[in-house]
């Protein structure tokens, strides 16, 4: 096969290539300079395009990271209470967020989008809610850390969705935040001019701003309101995501302040519609997943999280009964990998009924194409961005996998994707990615693996010691 990274740019031969209606043969792609694809033609011939290197899907859009965890990763996996749970591990969060320095945020997430590409996914969206100087003093610019953020996005060259989280409250009630949450906390004003501040940075980068409403609890009604009202005036298409029904003790304190349920209450209060993402959503009753779901908002599912934090699981085929959509994120970074998401999502929904290949669908036998279709379209809508799959007006990102990697080798090519989510190493049969038609990662690796590994690891080292 031929070595696309010393062809001509601009377009792609795939013996084997998914598109959104399923796989089809001898695929031609081709994108313009502004890297959307221009023509998408199975049955063609090769002409003089550059030959895939096995099977090609679609990039996917992480839809839910809070970039600066990943740094964090590990080091919660010990017993510090009498039992742990989610609470307890937040407080050990807020240690270690105390320590980010813009240069070390720098550095962890240009670390983690080089891991992000180089594990199938070409988009992220970024939740992020650290804003403030150590002591919970704005910088003198106000938007220092997230212009690190975009640094990193830039530099590693994935695409990005900033979602600025506004963050006022310690709980349900007004209660007033705690002094560990000092960075987070915005007032709603200054939140909208923070969006009209990064408009033309994140707009220069070929990106998407949105808002993050943290969540339920750490937003007030009539902030969320005014919040979301304000940023529609800016942008009425811009994404908003929001943690909800994450916990039980959420429900619970939700319940005591409302008499409703987190989600139940916020589709009576909020406009929910296809601009939102519901980031977890896991503890829904029978009704909420049916009046969620024709909202046509994204179910924003991250299930190596969800697992290592011992949220529960998501009712993925009820929600799909209603026709919802979603997608997946890897949030707080436990795990940075494309596939090991969709693993997990369909194992949890096999333990919890004793059923194999649950989330295979009546027109999509195959578990694995099934679930990459989904999630690439879920991800999209999440993201804001002409990402939603192989097809003309949608951006070049691309994932070609490795049809001679011994998990894959001799299978046909949808064999091949269940192969490489089921059957490899998850990241191993990955051999190409493109992102917006620009090459990213050739044979599984970055060009900036090394450089970026070993500058994550002096930021993580610098900040485990003070924390």
């Amino acid at each position: 096969m031929n070595d696309p990274s010393s062809s001509p740019s601009g377009a792609l031969f795939a013996e084997n290539a998914l598109l959104p209606a399923g796989w089809a043969r001898d695929v031609l792609l081709q994108w313009n300079a502004a890297g959307l694809l221009t023509s998408v033609t199975p049955g063609a011939q090769r002409g003089g395009a550059p030959v895939a290197p096995g099977p090609v899907i679609p990039g996917m859009s992480n839809l839910h990271s809070h970039a600066f965890q990943r740094a964090f990763a590990g080091l919660t996996e010990y017993r510090a209470t009498g039992q742990d749970s989610f609470w307890s591990w937040r407080n050990l969060m807020y240690r270690f967020a105390a320590r980010i320095t813009p240069e070390s945020l720098e550095a962890i997430a240009t670390w983690l989008y080089v891991e992000m590409l180089e594990a199938g996914y070409t988009s992220v969206c970024e939740f992020h809610y650290v804003h403030h100087d150590q002591d919970g003093t704005p910088y003198a610019d106000d938007a220092t850390l997230a212009h690190a953020l975009l640094r990193a996005a830039r530099t590693a060259g994935i695409g990005l969705t900033l979602l600025p989280v506004l963050y006022q409250t310690s709980g349900f009630g007004g209660n007033a935040p705690r002094e560990t949450q000092a960075r987070f906390i915005r007032s709603t004003d200054n939140m909208l001019s923070l969006l009209e501040r990064l408009s033309p940075a994140i707009q220069a980068l070929g990106g998407v701003l949105g808002l993050a409403p943290h969540s339920l609890r750490a937003v007030p009604p009539d902030s969320l309101a005014a919040a979301v009202e304000g940023l529609t005036a800016l942008s009425p298409q811009a994404p908003i995501h929001i943690h909800i029904a994450e916990q039980t003790q959420e429900v619970d304190d939700c319940i005591a302040w409302s008499g409703r349920r987190p989600v139940e209450w916020l589709l009576q209060h909020a406009p929910v519609d296809a601009r939102w993402c519901l980031v977890h959503a896991t503890h829904m009753t029978p009704a909420e997943y049916a009046a969620a779901a024709r909202t046509g908002a994204v179910a924003g599912i991250c299930p190596t999280t969800e697992a290592n934090l011992g949220d529960g699981l998501f009712d993925m085929p009820l929600w799909l009964q209603h026709g919802g959509r979603w997608g997946v994120g890897s949030d707080s970074h436990a795990c940075v990998n494309a596939a090991e998401e969709l693993l997990m999502l369909e194992y949890g929904q096999r333990l919890a009924r004793r059923q194999r290949n649950v989330l295979a669908s009546a027109t999509q036998p195959q578990v694995a194409t099934a679930m990459t279709l989904q999630a690439v379209q879920g991800g999209a809508q999440a993201a804001g961005r002409p990402i939603a799959g192989l097809a003309v007006g949608q951006q070049a990102d691309l994932v070609a996998l490795d049809a001679g990697h011994v998990a894959l080798a001799g299978l046909p090519a949808d064999s091949m994707l269940g192969a490489h989510v089921f059957g490899s190493h998850r990241t191993s049969a990955l051999h190409s990615l493109w992102v917006g038609g620009t090459q990213r990662v050739h044979a599984g690796r970055h060009v900036l693996h090394d450089s970026a590994a070993a500058a994550f690891v002096a930021a993580r080292s610098a900040t485990v010691a003070n924390a």
